[in-house]
């Protein structure tokens, strides 16, 4: 008989994969996730025809919701025991001045949704669990005792994908010279460099600087995120 297998989470510290403490199971596993992944495209007109041209703008936060259900009427103790633990991971630590960035896991490795990905994306696949932060909690409390305790309760539990900047670069791996990519400014680069890495030709620096309005080329800020036009 295959053993039950409890979702749970997991506290991460910031911008890392090292986990907090110790993990926390949900007392009963949700009858259904729903998972949603969207993206921003714009609308181009053009004059004369019936429909406008779509271009791609960036992807939006993929998001995750579930039910999570408590009940603690055998026990006749408060159910909020149980579901404060839940509530506040949507409030503020006082050290990192953010709610905590979490990893809800259920299940075996590469059985998550987004865990199988074809070989073409699999830079982008879930290795384990969702890295997220919650975004909405709704408390439903539907049952109490003689005394007015709390014994019965629903969240309606909101997560949000958490992904770091340096993880996404690496992640989408854009380096083709033929379509509009982003590029992160590393320390002691040049538009130069930059050309020369992605054109194989350092004379073209100019196409960046006029595709991001950079007047000044030698005053480049590390961490700025530049779009990369294609030859044509």
């Amino acid at each position: 008989m295959t053993q039950l297998q409890r979702a749970h989470f997991q506290k991460l510290k910031p911008d890392t994969e090292t986990t907090v403490g110790e993990a926390f199971p949900v007392m009963f596993n949700p009858g259904e996730l729903t998972v949603n992944k969207g993206v921003q495209l714009a609308e181009v007109p053009i004059p004369g025809l019936d429909s406008p041209l779509l271009q791609f703008v960036r992807g939006q936060a993929e998001t995750l919701s579930l039910d999570l259900f408590f009940d603690t009427t055998d026990e006749g103790t408060a159910v909020t025991a149980e579901t404060d633990k839940f509530y506040e991971l949507i409030k503020i630590h006082d050290e990192t001045h953010a709610p905590a960035i979490l990893r809800f896991t259920w299940g075996p490795a590469g059985a998550f949704p987004g865990a199988n990905l074809s070989s073409f994306y699999a830079r982008q696949k879930r290795e384990n669990g969702f890295t997220c932060v919650v975004d909405s909690v709704r408390q439903r409390f539907t049952l109490w005792n003689a005394a007015g305790v709390p014994l019965r309760a629903t969240l309606t539990v909101s997560l949000r994908e958490f992904k770091t900047l340096d993880g996404q670069i690496e992640e989408l791996n854009l380096k083709s010279a033929d379509h509009t990519h982003s590029h992160v400014v590393q320390q002691g680069e040049t538009l130069t460099r930059i050309a020369a890495a992605v054109y194989e030709d350092a004379r073209e620096w100019r196409r960046i600087a006029e595709r991001n309005a950079i007047v000044d080329p030698l005053s480049l800020q590390p961490g700025t995120m530049l779009l990369v036009p294609p030859l044509t």
